[in-house]
């Protein structure tokens, strides 16, 4: 059986609102890594914890096993907590410096995502669309818990409340992980809220099944519905070896 290759192209914008970005993300197709990060804080502050993470998984280097890589993400990952952590006490006390965190690795037939907060990662397999990730959130909760219906929980007042981020709190970071398969032909979405608050799951498989430029399109998607957060959208497709 042959292996897979992953090529990817990934977006970022300000939004239809917000004067400046706080998300950001990461695109190693060479080493099989990709994240997304939507920083959390005012004054900069978020901006500054999703460059540091981006920055951090960025420059991970070439040549690791799998379980290397995965070693090296949760290092990393910890390490920027503690130094967001420590910048969030110079600056001052209720000074909150944080960031979610979305993180898919591929190597050959086999993937794994790792989150915490509430960017997501989708997959679309023969045109059918699902969500990898659960969001780390007040309304998920309440979903989780029966109080809320899940139609209802993008138009709550506290949709925008998570439960879980990098440099949030004192506790260590714990990112959530699930794993699988890849087949030829899967697409992977990892995008900020700003994307997936602002199109209907609907569109976003419609659009990420486009065969040209499907990142551009959902981008282009959520400014014309006129997005009021920072929107990033990185996609990335499982594609028989030898045609990546």
């Amino acid at each position: 059986m042959t292996g897979l290759g992953f090529r990817s192209a990934g977006v970022t914008h300000p939004g239809a609102v917000r004067a400046s970005n706080q998300d950001a993300f990461v695109e190693r197709p060479d080493i099989g890594l990709w994240a997304v990060a939507d920083g959390a804080g005012g004054h900069q502050a978020g901006e500054l914890a999703s460059a540091l993470l981006v920055e951090a998984l960025g420059s991970i280097p070439a040549g690791l096993s799998a379980a290397e890589l995965l070693a090296q993400v949760r290092l990393r990952v910890t390490a920027t907590h503690v130094a967001l952590r420590a910048e969030a006490a110079r600056r001052g006390p209720h000074t909150t410096i944080a960031s979610t965190l979305v993180v898919l690795l591929a190597r050959d037939r086999h993937f794994a995502c790792l989150w915490a907060g509430d960017s997501r990662i989708y997959l679309l397999r023969d045109g059918v669309l699902q969500q990898l990730t659960r969001d780390h959130s007040l309304v998920q909760e309440l979903v989780d818990s029966g109080m809320l219906r899940p139609d209802e929980a993008e138009a709550h007042p506290r949709a925008n409340v998570i439960t879980r981020a990098i440099g949030a709190d004192d506790t260590p970071p714990e990112l959530d992980k699930v794993s699988d398969r890849a087949l030829p032909g899967d697409r992977f979405l990892l995008c900020s809220d700003g994307l997936s608050k602002t199109v209907p799951e609907r569109e976003l498989a419609a659009l990420l099944g486009e065969d040209h430029a499907p990142a551009a399109a959902l981008l282009q998607a959520a400014l014309n519905r006129h997005a009021t957060d920072n929107v990033t959208a990185v996609i990335i497709e499982a594609v028989a070896e030898g045609s990546a």
